[in-house]
């Protein structure tokens, strides 16, 4: 090979790298931009949805109406719905303070994506500060799982585990649906 195809396989390998590096940078801040919307609450008081299969718990968030849902078909006592609408209200709270911070990342991740020269170790920074808001949160959310898991009696955590599993797999079967259903483009 002489040293012009050589060097003009170089530039071929070099553009491709480049190539991949972009394509690279692209995904890296769509899925910064995806984690920080799916991390952001539908509203005050929305709660973490979504949050690894746990719909269940991120109904409950806001400590009120989801919490009695949730308790519905337990044979709960009116202390027992007490001490963990009180559980998750806490936890809602603790997870309140954490939207302003979400925010104003996703807003750093549109600047930086908007930038006429993408910053990949700023994209790469704010991707790992939300994956850290988001372990705080889960933490939290556990938290209060373990919590409120302690007023209730085996019996009744046995069957809202069942009623959560339930729901976990309406979840899978409404999100394969909308999948099959989505038009190709």
């Amino acid at each position: 090979m002489s040293r012009i195809e050589i060097a003009a396989a170089r530039r071929s390998v070099g553009q491709r790298g480049m190539k991949w590096m972009l394509s690279g940078m692209v995904v890296a801040v769509a899925a910064t931009f995806a984690l920080s919307a799916w991390a952001q609450p539908a509203g005050p008081g929305a709660g973490m949805h979504g949050m690894h299969g746990m719909a269940e718990p991120g109904m409950m968030m806001g400590g009120g109406r989801g919490v009695d849902r949730m308790l519905d078909g337990l044979n709960a006592s009116e202390a027992q719905r007490s001490q963990i609408r009180q559980i998750f209200k806490a936890a809602a709270d603790d997870l309140r303070g954490q939207r302003e911070q979400r925010r104003a990342l996703h807003e750093r991740g549109l600047q930086i994506f908007a930038a006429p020269t993408v910053d990949v170790a700023a994209a790469e920074q704010v991707r790992q500060q939300m994956q850290a808001l988001h372990e705080q949160a889960s933490k939290r959310m556990l938290q209060a799982m373990l919590d409120a898991g302690k007023v209730l009696t085996p019996e009744q955590r046995a069957k809202l585990a069942e009623r959560m599993k339930q729901r976990g797999e309406i979840m899978r079967e409404r999100m394969d649906r909308m999948q099959r259903e989505r038009p190709r483009q």
